[in-house]
């Protein structure tokens, strides 16, 4: 069978033939707002540190208004008031002042895995962007608002996940809205007419746990007709591999979340790249909780299960590991002309600030250099594990306990304790498989884990507890 890759470069190419005849091909041209054309941000120039820094515990040690948390331990619905003065200003009294307003918690629920968000080189970055810069930005990516700082952006993220290239998108949410959308548009861009045979249309396989975003991108790009949707139970290569035997359309796709963000399990990599080698399918993931996690290098979970080669498009986010915000899918140079000019939710937003961008970039560099972070994240994966018994496979720990009533309870304890642990209920999860998401990161330390899994044990049976359980550990 032709390889995957050759049979979808030649239809994207042919896509791409067909908009340039129809004069909607767009391009991107960069803004240089740097005085320097050749160099945006010197690598050279970015502080990083071998280990923890005191600066490192304040994103994972958060300050909670008294107000908020006795609403929380009510289950009583809050706007935020709660956190700025009664005149509305984020202004501090005397009760502030002396600390009596606020009350500090450690976080286990965030997605800041690596602790990158309070670090000090990452916000230098942004300040000196912004002071040289402004803010901005001054439009979408395809009018002004792409600029020489994007495109640094993008080729790292481009290197780092051994792609060709890679497009910036203002979310993780919208780079998946934009990459489905583009896929759907290839059906009906080499349609022989209006309406496109059920031969000729894409048949997306999605896996029944995926993202949110994922889901909203393949129902927009259904409802352009050209693509038939597959659900596949969760991780069930058997019920993928029969899905996908019994499908006669030969543009195939398969999406997947690599490391799926409410059960904490990644999608079996090496099944995938199998199935991929006899089905002839276009391989995407979504690598939102692996980039910068997994990985020697930080690539993330391909690179941890050694199969880069085998995904043709990654999606990522710089919202989590990276401290930052935005998104962006790394892919190959006609992919991603493809999608700047069809991915809707790309080309109808406004491109990231520049101080985000520089960031951004900063970020890329120090969760490649500072290497003891990913070393740290997993070394509390295993001390959870010792601790609990609970065989858990990455920092993303998702304790089910059944009824909405006891997850609210265990929450509630937790927050009594010190902890800041959400409950996670319906429509999140499905009806009776409430649960505690706790998410471990690089800077917590053992002493936290040891209280805090004193605590869980508290309302919670180790032993009953009920935990979605990976399919392979990711190599550093």
């Amino acid at each position: 069978m032709e390889s995957p890759a050759c049979c979808w470069d030649t239809w994207v190419e042919e896509a791409l033939a067909r908009l340039q005849s129809l004069n909607l091909l767009r391009s991107l041209r960069p803004i240089n707002v740097s005085a320097s054309a050749a160099r945006v941000q010197r690598t050279d120039d970015f502080e990083v540190f071998d280990e923890m820094q005191p600066w490192d515990r304040r994103s994972v040690e958060v300050d909670i208004a008294v107000p908020t948390i006795q609403k929380w331990l009510l289950d009583i619905p809050s706007s935020g008031g709660e956190a700025v003065c009664e005149d509305g200003t984020p202004g501090y009294d005397e009760k502030v002042e002396s600390n009596q307003y606020f009350r500090k918690l450690i976080l286990f629920s965030g997605n800041d895995y690596l602790g990158l968000s309070t670090h000090p080189t990452i916000g230098k970055a942004a300040s000196k962007a912004a002071q040289d810069h402004g803010m901005g930005p001054r439009g979408s990516a395809l009018i002004c608002g792409y600029t020489n700082y994007h495109r640094q952006l993008e080729c790292s993220l481009a290197e780092l996940k051994k792609k060709e290239d890679c497009l910036l998108c203002p979310t993780g949410f919208a780079a998946n809205m934009a990459l489905m959308v583009a896929v759907g548009d290839v059906s009906l861009l080499l349609s022989t007419d209006s309406q496109p045979l059920e031969v000729e249309k894409v048949a997306i396989f999605s896996d029944a746990l995926n993202h949110a975003s994922i889901i909203d991108g393949i129902r927009l790009a259904g409802k352009q007709k050209g693509v038939k949707i597959f659900v596949y139970r969760h991780c069930d290569m058997s019920h993928l591999d029969e899905l996908l035997s019994n499908c006669s359309m030969k543009k195939k796709v398969v999406v997947t979340d690599s490391l799926f963000s409410m059960d904490g399990d990644f999608a079996p990599m090496h099944e995938l790249a199998r199935l991929r080698k006899k089905h002839g399918y276009l391989l995407v993931i979504d690598d939102a909780h692996g980039t910068f996690v997994c990985g020697k290098n930080g690539g993330g979970v391909a690179e941890a299960f050694n199969c880069d080669g085998d995904v043709d498009i990654c999606v990522g986010t710089l919202s989590k590991a990276a401290g930052c915000q935005g998104g962006f899918i790394a892919c190959s140079k006609r992919w991603k002309q493809l999608i700047l000019s069809r991915g809707r939710s790309f080309i109808f937003s406004t491109a990231a600030p520049v101080p985000l961008a520089a960031a951004a970039y900063a970020a890329v560099v120090v969760a490649r250099k500072e290497g003891w972070r990913r070393r740290e994240i997993w070394k509390r994966v295993k001390e959870f594990q010792i601790l609990t018994g609970i065989p858990i496979a990455s920092p993303i720990i998702s304790l089910i306990v059944g009824t909405e009533k006891k997850a609210l309870e265990a929450s509630r304890h937790l927050l009594e304790s010190g902890f800041h642990v959400t409950a996670i209920r319906p429509p999140t999860v499905p009806p009776n498989s409430c649960r505690l998401r706790v998410t471990l990161c690089s800077v917590h330390t053992l002493e936290d884990l040891k209280k805090l899994t004193e605590t869980l044990s508290r309302c919670i049976s180790f032993r009953d507890i009920s935990v979605h359980c990976s399919n392979g550990n990711p190599r550093l």
